[in-house]
């Protein structure tokens, strides 16, 4: 058991690895361990046998679907690494690591270069104003290009790559690499794995590429620092240290991003990427305080990474351990918290006793005695704790800013086998809704069945899978059906009177709303604009409570409405009839007349496509994407004789394309999709699922 604090703050990295699905990321991870010394053989993805890879499912797919938490050490220095996911139906993987991390290692395939998931990971790293290092990865492989990848990290990403390397050779001339800072060559020893390396001479055909680079890289670093910028204009020597410096002042700021290349596979590189997270990456103690929102006044307050802070951490995931029950993932911000203390949820306003606490080593573990800030751990029995959770010292008890949560798009029906089964599903989707907030469950009020909606048919075939094996769950799953939203089409004013008398007491409730649809994305907004008491105050959550409910259930083909601004600027009430029931009624009413007045469109999904595929396939490609209602965006020359298509593609076209796409191709074709936005879906479409049986809301 640990107790104390092991590394000082200035020397923790809390880092992620991030990449689009097939970038290697999570072999470079297996490197990183390897070499940290963490695990003392390699796992290798395509042997199913990666260590961070630890769920059958993931070994059996050769992909990461749980981001997985680790501690390893180098240079003196302690990583907190996490292995997120790269396919976008597991995007929620992602979005809660990025929250939680100070850093990330974005890994990109050299031949694929930017692809479509590495965008929206980029974005999300944006969103969080996470800092990152990138590593050119697969250097050895045909058709591989890091010049070019760099100038898809500009155009694509809008980002300020900075070669800190270059690469010598490519495909399967690729040997190792000189590095601009230090003006050396490195090339790796594949008899010990590349544990060993040896510095060499620059190949003399790359001296004057090798200067170019430097100057670009020289630059970046002397922009930093006016002392810096004349030395450099004076021609004066500048030691690496400075440089070094100099670029992750920027690096942190966000103004450029290091770039690295190698081959995970082959054991080329990895060592520099390690060295760059301890140059490059900030530790929690450069990263600002965190601003939270204090429980009890809700004012704004700020936790400072540092251990004489409150006590304040994020839960960050929710995850069930088949030895040790249900874990909690915290990063904590600010403070310490040991066995036996309590800790304050602000979502549920209770205490929560600290029990055994856990550093994590994918599926291993080493108990802990007491956390510290910059520290990410897990909790085991906290039973009330959910994703999103922030846990706080009970005498200074804050919120802290939880996470973007996307909504599912996709949704089956499930059917347990047996009555045993039935027994079991309650808890097992209980249990998986808690781990992951983009899984939700519902049921169909008219045929009576669950349906579980998710992000993707992986994800919901992952998740149907994961009942059966870890909660021994038969279940057999309808088609999958598209998660449609319904939208107003223009504003109104509406007007509803709900009265009521049947002997005794009536019921009385008026109300008069102002509906105008908001831009996509816009969600719901409901604003009381009454004045003089129209209405009383008691009375306006019953209003804001019928139409939600009303929305809720659609008003075409029950699919919910979305992205609506409602205001309620007047109505009327009654002494003695009106009542909760009443107004809740009479907002019911008001938003129907709005809807039929302004007109009530359907939308779709539409899902951004990109297909990689061989040149001779381009137009079966196109002429089927186009079939399938979609709209080509873009095409693109990858590499000779290698063509990307990028499209817009409706949600509901794209069931069962991976084999559609393998049959035309002859397997040789690869594809990726994400949401893009809703759409109106046309008329002839949206006639026949008005009419036709409703795949009940989303």
């Amino acid at each position: 058991m640990m107790d104390g604090r092991s590394f000082s703050l200035g020397k923790t990295r809390n880092i992620g690895v991030m990449a689009h699905i097939d970038a290697g990321k999570t072999t470079v991870t297996e490197r990183i361990l390897f070499y940290t010394g963490r695990t003392h053989r390699m796992g290798e993805v395509h042997d199913g046998a990666a260590t961070m890879d630890w769920m059958e499912q993931e070994q059996e797919r050769g992909i990461t679907i749980t981001s997985a938490a680790t501690t390893a050490e180098w240079r003196d220095h302690r990583f907190n690494i996490i292995d997120t996911p790269g396919h976008v139906d597991f995007t929620i993987e992602v979005e809660r690591s990025l929250r939680v991390l100070d850093g990330a290692v974005a890994v990109f395939c050299a031949v694929g270069g930017v692809e479509p998931q590495s965008e929206t990971v980029w974005k999300q790293a944006d969103r969080y104003g996470v800092p990152r290092v990138a590593f050119v990865n697969k250097m050895d492989r045909v058709g591989a290009d890091f010049f070019r990848v760099i100038e898809m990290m500009q155009s694509r990403l809008g980002a300020r790559p900075i070669a800190m390397q270059l690469p010598i050779g490519a495909e399967d001339t690729f040997e190792g690499i000189v590095d601009l800072i230090e003006k050396r060559a490195v090339r790796w020893d594949t008899e010990t794995l590349g544990t060993d390396y040896t510095e060499i001479d620059i190949p003399e055909s790359m001296l004057d590429q090798v200067d170019m680079y430097r100057e670009e890289l020289l630059e970046a670093a002397a922009e930093q620092n006016e002392a810096l910028m004349d030395r450099y204009f004076a021609g004066e020597e500048i030691a690496p240290e400075e440089i070094r410096s100099a670029l992750r002042k920027a690096t942190l700021a966000g103004d450029l991003v290091p770039v690295l290349c190698g081959s995970a596979l082959k054991n080329i590189g990895v060592q520099r990427v390690l060295d760059s997270v301890l140059h490059y990456l900030p530790s929690p103690v450069d990263v600002p305080a965190m601003q939270a929102q204090d429980a009890l006044t809700e004012d704004t307050v700020s936790r400072a990474a540092s251990d004489n802070e409150p006590f304040a951490a994020l839960a960050f995931k929710i995850m069930a351990d088949p030895h040790v029950g249900k874990l909690a993932f915290l990063r904590v911000y600010s403070g310490s918290m040991g066995t036996g203390d309590f800790a304050y949820n602000a979502r549920t306003r209770s205490k929560e006793r600290v029990g055994r606490l856990l550093q994590m080593h994918a599926n291993k573990r080493d108990e802990l005695k007491r956390v510290y800030a910059g520290d990410i751990v897990a909790v085991v029995g906290w039973k009330g704790v959910l994703t999103g959770d922030t846990l706080s010292d009970p005498n200074a008890p804050v919120v802290l800013e939880s996470m973007h949560v996307p909504d599912p798009v996709l949704k089956i029906a499930i059917e347990p086998k047996t009555k045993a089964d039935r027994d079991r599903l309650g808890n097992a989707l209980a249990r998986l809704a808690e781990e992951d907030p983009t899984f939700q469950v519902s049921s169909d009020e008219d045929s009576g069945q669950t349906l579980i909606a998710g992000m993707g048919e992986l994800h919901l075939e992952v998740l149907v899978e994961r009942m059966r094996r870890e909660f021994k769950v038969d279940a057999s799953s309808g088609a999958p059906q598209v998660s449609y939203r319904e939208t107003f089409r223009k504003p109104t004013r509406a007007e509803a009177r709900f009265v009521r008398q049947t002997g005794g007491r009536g019921q009385f409730g008026h109300v008069v709303l102002e509906v105008e649809p908001q831009n996509a994305g816009g969600g719901f907004e409901f604003l009381d604009e009454t004045t003089g008491g129209a209405i009383p105050k008691e009375f306006i959550h019953s209003v804001q409570r019928g139409i939600s409910e009303a929305l809720a259930q659609g008003i075409l083909a029950g699919y919910p409405v979305v992205d609506l601004k409602v205001r309620l600027v007047d109505g009327s009430y009654h002494e003695v009839d009106s009542s909760d029931v009443a107004f809740q009624i009479a907002g019911s009413m008001a938003i129907k007349v709005a809807a039929s007045q302004a007109g009530v469109m359907l939308l779709e999904p539409m899902m951004d496509v990109e297909v990689i595929a061989p040149e001779q396939y381009l137009g079966a490609v196109i002429g089927d994407l186009s079939s399938r209602r979609g709209q080509i965006t873009e095409t693109d020359t990858r590499s000779a004789a290698v063509q990307a298509i990028k499209s817009l593609v409706p949600l509901a076209e794209m069931f069962g394309y991976v084999r559609e796409l393998r049959s035309m191709t002859q397997g040789r074709a690869t594809y990726s999709m994400e949401l893009d936005s809703y759409r109106e879906v046309p008329q002839s479409l949206a006639e026949e699922l008005i009419s036709g049986p409703v795949a009940q809301g989303a």
